[in-house]
């Protein structure tokens, strides 16, 4: 499925973004040539569909490796890099839900309870119904809550956004359907359990995710940015808006027009290939939360084809068989992939501009099914 947070496809705006017009230098690939011949094919379509570059990196319990296809920077030759930071976009989401499910193992949130219970009169309005709302349903999009897909939050004065007016903006849409009746993929739910995080804790979602889960696991090139900050650390992937009309490629860099705070913990997290496997295979291995609560998140709502969604992780079946759970991202300037088996198998993809490809689950099962 598509877990997109930025909802415009590069392609739609290409007029608008056109400052340079430039072709890409050959393919870069981090494997010895002809290594993973299959996989790099599929990663090169999908990376047709997406920015200037894509990489990937895959492995198993017997070492890892990965595929670099086009460049991280246009005018260069740079791999994608295993290492490099980028904007995960709805990957947050899997890290938001776990801060709820830890607080829901040390007994301060319940699954089954409304969310007016933790949050009086802020889910109200246009049907909605805090009374009727709960916790998994906010967890699972199944809050009849719909998607936003114009927001229009008022800005602060410098250029940031007050969590509440996030919140606020996307309950101004009608209610949907009926909490728990079916399936609308929503950053607003996630904005609220932003601030259902912050109630409960007494901080912001970016320290709880950093406390709690951040520098537990060693996630030493992993961090949930402040408002205002829209910077990434070297090594980084430049993340791009534009697209392609022929032979030839239109890309303006757009790796510092994201702000945190319009998303929060929908969206606003920046990590690595390398960091991303190391988080998804400590949760899926149990040493993030519960097993009683691994086990909820991992319960899926069907809401269409490839489209199981638990609390916060998606599962697909893999054509070479069993099941990968993991979740995608789309943000401005990126779209990436993240999926990890219980046998240790793991695959991540990412390019460098937001894209709707399908092609990223392609790329990912060809690597888990080496």
């Amino acid at each position: 499925m598509r877990s997109n947070t930025y909802g415009r496809r590069p392609a739609a705006v290409v007029g608008a973004l056109i400052a340079t017009v430039l072709a890409l230098p050959a393919s870069a690939q981090a494997a010895p040539a002809g290594d993973h011949a299959a996989t790099k094919a599929v990663l090169s379509a999908f990376q047709a569909e997406g920015g200037p570059g894509a990489g990937l990196y895959a492995g198993n319990g017997n070492g890892t490796w990965s595929l670099s296809v086009g460049t991280g920077t246009t005018n260069a030759t740079l791999p994608i890099q295993p290492a490099d930071r980028f904007r995960i976009g709805s990957q947050t989401k899997a890290f938001t839900a776990s801060v709820v499910m830890q607080l829901v193992d040390e007994g301060k949130v319940s699954l089954g309870a409304p969310i007016e219970q933790y949050l009086p009169g802020v889910v109200a309005g246009n049907g909605h119904d805090g009374n009727a709302i709960t916790i998994r349903q906010l967890l699972q999009h199944t809050s009849g809550i719909p998607t936003n897909g114009n927001p229009q939050a008022k800005a602060n004065p410098d250029g940031t956004y007050a969590l509440a007016e996030v919140v606020r903006d996307g309950l101004r849409l009608p209610s949907a359907s009926t909490p728990g009746a079916a399936f609308h993929y929503s950053n607003t739910n996630y904005q609220i359990l932003s601030m259902l995080v912050e109630r409960v804790t007494g901080m912001p979602l970016s320290k709880a995710v950093t406390n709690r889960i951040i520098e537990p696991l060693g996630l030493t090139r992993t961090t949930y940015p402040l408002a205002g900050d829209h910077s990434l650390t070297t090594p980084y992937v430049h993340g791009y808006d534009g697209g392609r009309v022929g032979p030839f490629f239109f890309w303006t860099d757009a790796t510092a027009n994201f702000e945190p705070s319009q998303y929060s913990g929908a969206g606003a997290m920046i990590s690595t290939q390398q960091d991303l496997t190391a988080f998804y295979q400590a949760l899926i291995g149990g040493k993030v939360v519960s097993a009683a609560s691994l086990a909820e998140m991992q319960t899926t709502f069907h809401a269409g084809p490839g489209l199981d969604f638990g609390l916060g992780l998606t599962s697909r079946a893999l054509s070479c068989g069993g099941t990968a759970w993991g979740i995608s991202g789309a943000v401005r300037g990126y779209a990436s992939l993240t999926m990890v088996t219980a046998d240790g198998r793991h695959a991540t993809a990412v390019t460098n501009a937001a894209s709707s490809s399908l092609k990223v689950f392609d790329a990912v099962d060809s690597a888990l099914c080496e």
